[in-house]
């Protein structure tokens, strides 16, 4: 993760396909407890689930604006450990949590290295109620994505392409472009949001930026109501929206 377009671009493409790092979980503020929440209605014609914005910090969020209890991910698009998290967790977590009104769920990119830029800026070229579920999908199809790349050859091709066209050639390389053409977003559209570093730049400094801000090295990382949450997987994490009030 660099704020220097050139430097994530730099990085070498065995990060994409590596652990995820850093010191995630290792500095957890307590345990959060309170009483049971009901659940809350979203207005007349509208679903919390279908409820979606974009956070100054960079992220996506989905639910209730002003749902008492926020979770937040910290999360890599390239991270074996969030794409085994979005498989086993994502579902019941809205499902069962956000659906209600009683949590919200935010996703906050902590970009890594090149592919993960690559698929967070087209997870992020649509409009923000699409992000969690391309994103989801995206993790689940991750091992061929490195596959693809790696047998194209398009990774050193890319990186010794003008800036404008890097991205491009490792989406196309990746696959990238037909993946999420068959979810709704056009190759064309694919193609404009790859070719505009000024805003690819722009996302990877806000990324940095919230990470800092959160001393977030590795993910995924997850804070419930700014409180940093030890466990980051599902199984564990449950629990504690529970004993917040989420039942």
């Amino acid at each position: 993760m660099k704020t220097s377009l050139r430097f994530a671009l730099a990085a070498p493409l065995a990060l994409a396909l590596a652990a995820c790092g850093g010191d995630a979980g290792e500095a957890e503020v307590g345990a959060l407890e309170g009483e049971a929440i009901a659940a809350i209605p979203a207005p007349e014609g509208s679903s919390w689930l279908e409820t979606a914005s974009k956070t100054a910090e960079g992220g996506f969020v989905i639910g209730n604006p002003d749902a008492p209890i926020k979770l937040v991910e910290f999360a890599s698009h390239t991270c074996g450990a969030c794409a085994y998290f979005a498989e086993t967790g994502s579902a019941p977590l809205q499902q069962d949590y956000v659906s209600t009104g009683v949590v919200s769920y935010e996703i906050r990119p902590l970009l890594r290295d090149p592919l993960d830029v690559t698929i967070s800026t087209l997870a992020q070229c649509g409009a923000p109620e699409s992000f969690h579920a391309l994103s989801d999908q995206a993790w689940a199809a991750l091992p061929s994505f490195g596959e693809a790349l790696q047998a194209s050859g398009a990774y050193e091709s890319a990186m010794s392409a003008p800036p404008e066209q890097r991205f491009l050639l490792l989406a196309q390389g990746a696959g990238l472009i037909d993946f999420f053409a068959s979810r709704g977003l056009s190759a064309d559209q694919a193609r404009s949001c790859l070719a505009d570093t000024a805003k690819i730049e722009e996302m990877a400094n806000t990324s940095r930026a919230a990470a800092d801000a959160a001393k977030v090295t590795g993910t995924p990382t997850f804070f419930l109501n700014g409180n940093r949450i030890e466990e980051n997987q599902w199984a564990a994490l449950e629990p504690i929206l529970q004993r917040a009030g989420a039942r």
